[in-house]
C-alpha cells in the first residue's frame, strides 16, 4: 500500500476525471497523485485517458503526452529517459521504479501514480529529496586519500576494480530508501540503503585511504544498524544492485576490526 507524507488530518480526495480523446479506440486509464502546496487543499487522485496508440510504451512517455496534450500543469522530474539520472523515480502500480524504464504492457488494469512514499511532497509527484542528498554527502562520497597525489592517476588492479561492481552503478533514485522500512521508521537518523550503498562502495576502494575514519563514522546505533535486512531495498532497485548485501559487508568489517 502507498503510503505518503501528508499533512496532518489530511486524505486524499477524488479528484477531476479528465474526458477521453475523441476518436480513440485504444484507452488506458491513469490514476495520478496531485498535490499542491499553493491552494490550501488536500491531496487528490486525477483520472487521465491516454490513447496508447499515439504512446510511447513507457509511463514516462505517457506522464509526457498528459502533460503536453491533456493538463500542462501535472508536475514530474524527468531527464534523460535512459534509467541513467534517476529523476523520474516514482511509485508506479505499488513499486518504486522509474517512469522512463517501465514499460505501460507491464502493468495490468489502470495505471496508478504516485510519488516516491514516505517523502515530503513538493507538488504532484516531486518529492523533497533534500534529507536523502545531505545523508549521501554524509559519508564523504569521494575518493580520500593521505599520500602524495600521483603524477597522472591512482592505480588499481583489475581484480579491485572489480569489487565495485554493484556499488558505482547507483543512480541515487531513492527507490531504494523509501521503499524501507526501517528509513520510514528512523529516516532522521538511520542513513538508509541508498547511502550506505555509496558508503560501502568507497570503503571497498582499494585506493582510499579513510577506511577506518569510514568505519567510526559509521558505527552508531542507528546511522547503520537499523538495517534488519527486509530486502525491499535490493528488490525494488530499478538498476538490480542489492544495498542489503553492501549493508552487510560494511557490519562483518564492524566485525573484524573489533575483533
Amino acid at each position: 500500500m502507498v503510503q505518503l507524507t501528508l499533512p496532518k488530518n489530511s486524505r486524499i480526495r477524488t479528484g477531476k476525471t479528465w474526458p477521453k480523446p475523441e476518436g480513440a479506440t485504444n484507452l488506458r486509464k491513469f490514476q495520478i497523485y496531485r498535490w499542491s502546496p499553493d491552494d490550501g487543499e488536500n491531496p487528490r487522485v486525477d483520472t487521465y485517458f491516454v490513447d496508447v496508440d499515439t504512446c510511447g510504451p513507457m509511463v514516462l512517455d505517457a506522464l509526457i503526452k498528459i502533460k503536453n496534450e491533456i493538463d500542462p500543469t501535472l508536475t514530474f522530474r524527468r531527464s534523460c529517459r535512459e534509467g541513467i539520472c534517476g529523476s523520474c523515480a516514482m511509485n508506479i502500480d505499488g513499486i518504486n521504479t522509474l517512469a522512463c524504464t517501465w514499460g505501460l504492457e507491464d502493468i495490468k488494469g489502470d495505471v496508478k501514480i504516485y510519488p516516491l512514499p514516505h517523502m515530503p511532497v513538493i507538488r504532484d509527484l516531486i518529492p523533497d529529496l533534500t534529507h536523502f542528498y545531505a545523508q549521501h554527502a554524509s559519508i564523504m562520497p569521494w575518493l580520500e586519500t593521505k599520500s602524495n597525489t600521483p603524477a597522472t592517476e591512482w592505480k588499481q588492479t583489475i581484480e579491485d576494480r572489480k569489487k565495485l561492481d554493484g556499488l558505482y552503478e547507483c543512480i541515487m533514485c531513492a527507490s531504494c530508501s523509501t521503499a524501507c522500512p526501517s528509513y520510514w521508521w528512523n529516516g532522521d537518523k538511520y542513513l538508509g540503503p541508498a547511502a550506505l550503498l555509496h558508503a560501502y562502495r568507497w570503503i571497498a576502494d582499494s585506493r582510499d585511504e579513510a577506511t577506518g575514519e569510514r568505519l567510526d563514522d559509521l558505527e552508531d546505533p542507528f546511522k547503520l544498524y537499523r538495517c534488519h535486512t527486509i530486502m525491499n531495498c535490493a528488490k525494488t532497485c530499478p538498476k538490480g544492485l542489492n544495498p542489503a548485501k553492501a549493508i552487510s559487508s560494511i557490519k562483518d568489517m564492524m566485525v573484524e576490526r573489533a575483533v
